[in-house]
């Protein structure tokens, strides 16, 4: 047996891991915290064994089905921040969580990250989905990213990442086979009080208007020129549910999970796949989808 594999959690529930509290079972879980050559070296022996490897952040924007994962799950919590002052960028791993990173940015004066205050996720994912929020996202951000696939570690520019809304080129990649090992983003610099005004004014918006409790954030992305959420509405599916499963009456674009006891993966699935038909029916937009669906 392999050193890493020797680490690793076995047959760990993986809706402890999840936003959505919802997931089954992996074979093998590794939870990485000390370095990115260690988050490194654990998924690239994974690659090299042929084991099946998915990593984990914060574990939002992924519904992981409740057949689980059959290979190894790498939790993703290395959070490490430097910061270069003569270039106004800064160097933060993927594993940082983003509302941490808002809060660490505020307090030194660097701007340009409030709307991350009240983000779920980790800068990794937000990385490779293009995550934004309150008129900000990560493609204005991005200098460089660092990333490892099974060809060895490259570096990509901004321009390389050919960000579009909600996507870039990692996005793409049907093979999943690389990681994000870190970011350097570039930032401004402001009063942290004044700072700290946005990012409270961005916590109190969002708790207006979106739902607390278990869910995966957006679920779909909203079409050119509208909004998932009001297309969704129309189509009177707020407050559709299945099982402990239900299209929040708060926001449309959310499923929540109202009991984490007896709520499935599958009934959030088939209520994504139930919205997208009818909307498409009554209002003929398809609706595409933000998270990404693992086991189905």
């Amino acid at each position: 047996m392999t050193d890493y594999l020797a680490q690793c959690l076995r047959d760990e529930p993986l809706a402890r891991y999840s936003a959505a509290r919802l997931g089954g079972n992996a074979d093998y879980l590794y939870i990485a915290r000390d370095s990115v050559d260690e988050l490194a070296d654990v998924v690239q022996s994974a690659w090299r064994d042929g084991l099946p490897v998915r990593v984990l952040g914060g574990g939002a924007n992924v519904l992981i089905a409740d057949a689980g994962f059959r290979g190894l799950v790498v939790i993703n919590r290395v959070s490490q921040l430097t910061i270069d002052a003569d270039t106004q960028t800064l160097s933060v791993t993927s594993g940082t969580a983003l509302t941490h990173l808002a809060n660490r940015c505020q307090k030194r004066g660097i701007s340009g990250f409030e709307w991350m205050v009240s983000v779920p996720g980790t800068v990794g994912g937000a990385v490779i989905n293009n995550a934004g929020a309150h008129g900000g996202s990560m493609h204005e951000r991005v200098f460089t990213v660092s990333i490892v696939d099974t060809d060895g570690t490259h570096l990509y520019t901004n321009a390389d990442m050919s960000y579009e809304y909600r996507s870039s080129i990692l996005k793409q990649r049907a093979d999943r086979q690389f990681l994000v090992l870190d970011a350097r983003l570039t930032y401004q610099t402001d009063a942290p009080e004044a700072i700290r005004a946005r990012m409270d004014s961005m916590i109190a918006y969002r708790k207006q208007t979106q739902p607390s409790g278990a869910s995966l954030g957006s679920i779909f992305k909203n079409p050119t020129g509208d909004y998932a959420g009001r297309l969704i509405e129309a189509s009177g599916l707020k407050g559709y549910q299945l099982g402990a499963v239900r299209v929040s009456p708060v926001h449309a674009n959310f499923i929540t999970n109202i009991n984490a006891q007896t709520a499935t993966a599958d009934d959030y699935y088939q209520i994504i796949r139930h919205v997208q038909q009818t909307v498409l029916t009554e209002t003929g937009v398809e609706l595409a989808l933000e998270v990404e669906l693992i086991g189905f």
